[in-house]
């Protein structure tokens, strides 16, 4: 089981990794909100471990943000014990909150009974015609044949593929794959479409990664007129 870990303190984040790991978990550490809000995004964690003060962007915004493409289990730490503080965090979608100083052993169980209840899976198999995404296992295949994706590549076809038929504009394709502090009028977007395309229509009769022009970018197995 995967667990992210978002907490600013050095010698926090470094127990809590190795604590964890020696429980049998594999562990990233984030050491701010922005960074960790993009690995949260990116990759697939059973549990998030997640410091409410953080630099860059507080535990607060990184859940609010976090929750409108991910429902991974959340378990906030925090220095601060105020009942408001634990209501918001709650009410943003938090799972659990654990105050500082912790015994890792209270901390660990925590983690144990939000990796068993785990978050509503969407769907494990998306298919596009003939391509097919395991989200589960990260893996992709177009006629049988197996894809090699970036991490950013499989953000990308996936929430296309999720919203099959819907167009997205450059904007919305930001907001969910790069941070949110992303500058839309660079040609990233462009430059990810391009070399998805390469990989997922290139030697393909029907291309299903179309553009819309001046709107943005929708995946279709029905080739547009």
């Amino acid at each position: 089981m995967r667990i992210l870990v978002v907490e600013d303190e050095p010698k926090t984040g470094a127990y809590l990794k190795k604590g964890l790991e020696e429980s049998g978990y594999s562990v990233d550490v984030a050491a701010d909100g922005a960074d960790g809000l993009i690995l949260a995004q990116q990759e697939e964690y059973d549990v998030i471990v997640l410091d409410v003060m953080l630099p860059t962007m507080d535990g607060w915004a990184v859940l609010k943000t976090l929750r409108a493409t991910r429902a991974t289990p959340v378990l906030f730490l925090t220095a601060r014990d105020d009942v408001d503080d634990r209501v918001r965090g709650l009410e943003l979608g938090g799972d659990d909150y654990l105050v500082k100083p912790f015994a890792f052993v209270e901390l660990l169980a925590r983690v144990r009974t939000l990796a068993r209840r785990g978050p509503p899976r969407e769907s494990e198999l998306l298919k596009v015609g003939d391509l097919e995404i395991d989200v589960n296992r990260r893996r992709v295949k177009r006629g049988g044949n197996r894809i090699e994706l970036t991490p950013r590549e499989f953000s990308l076809l996936q929430l296309l593929a999720r919203r099959q038929g819907e167009v997205l504009s450059r904007t919305q394709i930001a907001s969910y794959v790069w941070d949110m502090n992303f500058d839309s009028d660079t040609n990233v977007v462009e430059v990810a479409i391009r070399r998805l395309r390469a990989k997922i229509d290139d030697g393909y009769d029907v291309k299903l990664i179309q553009t819309v022009r001046g709107v943005g970018y929708v995946i279709d197995c029905k080739e547009s007129d």
